[in-house]
């Protein structure tokens, strides 16, 4: 970086010379235009007889000189003409003569330096082109790959919580960087790719960088994006370049993060054929096959599309190893909040085993934005510390969005989403199945009026058919508790809860076989022509007797749901109307609260 500013300010402080140059002479020789006179050689001899000339300058067969009196004059000297000087000389006239070699290479050189100028010019437009950076319209074939050097800040496994077991998998990669021989001895080859799969935000990126940290080892960091360009065969360049730069510092990571931008099934799409994605792709997997199994490169990619994926980069010889980083567990929610709150002051009530409870789902960048959020309600509220009470605000955020308190509702629209809220509250309540309420609120939070968030006391990763049927049970708390208030009077309000049932329903029949006809499949296959399927496939699996009973079925789960919500509350109406009126009174009740309401209890007074 040190040399390339030099020499571009060289190359600059030259062409600033070169300017001021052709600008003296320019204007030197436009003052000479306007005072000077072109005397004939007869009338200049006439003029030095007449003892009117002061001084002569003789360059070659050019002399120019000054009058005594004013101005200045140019005339050409024959040749043939020796006594010239003599005569000058006896009239008294100042003569000076100029060394001729000098003054034609000074000519020389001012008559070339147009061409000069031009070549400079030239010189230093194509390296901008081409690039003394990366940016040069010329380096489009180039890798935009970053190279995370071994002086830059390193991230290792400690940085690194609730992916134990992908930690453990991609050790084996960290002591292949160390010591490649341990295993080349006995014969091993290490995977020459290794894929990281799981949903958005669960550390993937953060986990290839710890691989490169813990190596120490370089680490070049890309998108599958960058490989794709408006140019044909650009995508394909990059790639080789990719590797080329991968060879020179090996042993080495290369990381492509969102694998799937370009390397999606071959084939896709209304017409198929060639284009330039599928270039690129293409010279991915040959540049994968073809080093060598002691190049000391490994690639590591990440996508949470594995689905759309080309079978040909997941065989044994490139992406031969899967490493899946799932959402962390409670245990996994406490690791990571220890690591995103080392620089954060806590409170003295603050309990991370707590707070990762109630957050389960919660990927790694879902945690860290938690604290985050957490840390600007303290400080908005003029804390010292973050306290428990700012960890339950940012929660609340997190999960029910934020809140629009600015947003006037009618003492008519408060009462139908209090009754509606209250509704759903209730029956999670009673349901032994249904996941506990965890807060219930009129405030209209996001797009909604009133929302009512449960949080499972466990993570969950299968559902039972007891649990699908109260969550449909919970879905028809509000629309019964408006029936059952308003005499039967209905609103859209519910128009969220019953798509969700509806779509719930439709899963339990079509996919999971928990109805009538059985444990079958019934819908169409999944199979999308953008990714390479067959458009002419005709994917249907069902008869029009078949839809017309999954129509039924349906319907069925979802009014049966309505029927044993409307019982419930119907007998429960006074726990029903308490929950309501305490709502329309603090706006926000949590789970405590609720089941106090539930008991007859009454409730400490709020704080106007």
């Amino acid at each position: 970086m040190q040399n390339r500013g030099i020499k571009s300010a060289a190359f600059w402080i030259l062409m600033i010379v070169v300017a001021l140059l052709l600008w003296q002479i320019t204007q030197t020789g436009g003052m000479n235009a306007v005072s000077q006179k072109d005397l004939s050689f007869s009338d200049f001899m006439i003029e030095v007889e007449r003892g009117t000339i002061a001084a002569v300058t003789l360059d070659g067969n050019v002399a120019e000189g000054y009058f005594k009196q004013a101005g200045s004059f140019k005339t050409i000297v024959p040749n043939d003409y020796p006594d010239m000087i003599r005569i000058l000389r006896e009239k008294g006239v100042k003569l000076t003569v100029k060394d001729r070699s000098e003054s034609s290479w000074f000519a020389i050189l001012i008559s070339f330096a147009p061409l000069i100028l031009i070549f400079f010019f030239f010189v230093f437009m194509m390296r901008q082109m081409s690039g003394a950076g990366k940016n040069g319209a010329l380096t489009f074939g180039k890798s935009k790959a970053k190279l995370l050097s071994l002086s830059q800040k390193k991230i290792t496994f400690k940085d690194v919580a609730g992916a134990d077991e992908a930690k453990e998998e991609l050790q084996e990669v960290v002591e292949f960087l160390r010591e490649p021989g341990k295993f080349q001895k006995l014969g091993g080859r290490i995977p020459r790719g290794v894929l990281l799969v799981g949903p958005p935000g669960t550390g993937k990126t953060l986990l290839a960088r710890a691989v490169a940290g813990e190596a120490n080892a370089p680490f070049f960091s890309l998108s599958g994006s960058d490989f794709v360009e408006m140019f044909v065969g650009v995508g394909a360049s990059r790639v080789r370049d990719l590797f080329e730069q991968g060879h020179k510092h090996a042993p080495c990571i290369i990381f492509i993060d969102e694998l799937d931008a370009v390397g999606r099934h071959r084939g896709a799409g209304l017409g198929g054929g060639h284009d330039e994605r599928e270039q690129t792709l293409n010279a991915l997997l040959t540049e994968m096959d073809g080093f060598n199994t002691d190049s000391g490169v490994i690639i590591v990619a990440a996508t949470n599309r594995p689905d759309v994926l080309d079978p040909a980069l997941l065989r044994p010889g490139r992406f031969d190893r899967r490493v899946v980083v799932p959402r962390p567990d409670v245990g996994g929610r406490v690791g990571i909040l220890q690591v995103h709150t080392k620089k954060t002051p806590l409170a003295e009530d603050v309990d991370l085993t707590v707070i990762a409870r109630g957050t389960p789902g919660f990927s790694g960048a879902d945690l860290e934005n938690l604290v985050n959020e957490a840390a600007l309600i303290g400080a908005r509220s003029g804390h010292g510390s973050v306290a428990m009470a700012d960890f339950e605000k940012a929660k609340d955020k997190v999960i029910m969005g934020a809140e629009r308190r600015s947003m006037v509702l009618t003492d008519e629209e408060k009462r139908i989403t209090a009754w509606h809220e209250a509704g759903h509250a209730l029956v999670a309540m009673l349901n032994p199945h249904a996941d506990p309420v965890h807060k219930v609120s009129i405030i209209p939070r996001g797009m909604a009026l009133g929302i009512t968030a449960q949080l499972p006391e466990n993570d969950q990763h299968n559902y039972s058919k007891s649990k699908l049927l109260a969550m449909l049970e919970v879905m028809m708390g509000g629309r019964v508790a408006e029936e059952l208030k308003f005499d039967g009077e209905i609103t859209t309000g519910a128009s969220n809860d019953i798509e969700r049932a509806t779509e719930l329903a439709h899963g339990m029949v079509c996919e999971w076989g928990m109805s009538e006809l059985g444990p079958v499949r019934i819908g169409p296959q999944k199979r999308d022509v953008f990714l390479g399927k067959y458009i002419a496939d005709d994917s249907r699996s069902h008869s029009e007797s078949m839809a017309q009973q999954v129509d039924e079925l349906v319907r069925k789960f979802v009014s049966d749901a309505h029927k044993r919500a409307k019982a419930a509350l119907s007998s429960h109406r006074n726990a029903l109307n308490r929950i309501a009126e305490a709502l329309l009174e603090r706006e926000t009740l949590d789970g405590a609260d609720i089941k106090k309401l539930i008991a007859g209890e009454g409730l400490i007074p709020a704080v106007p």
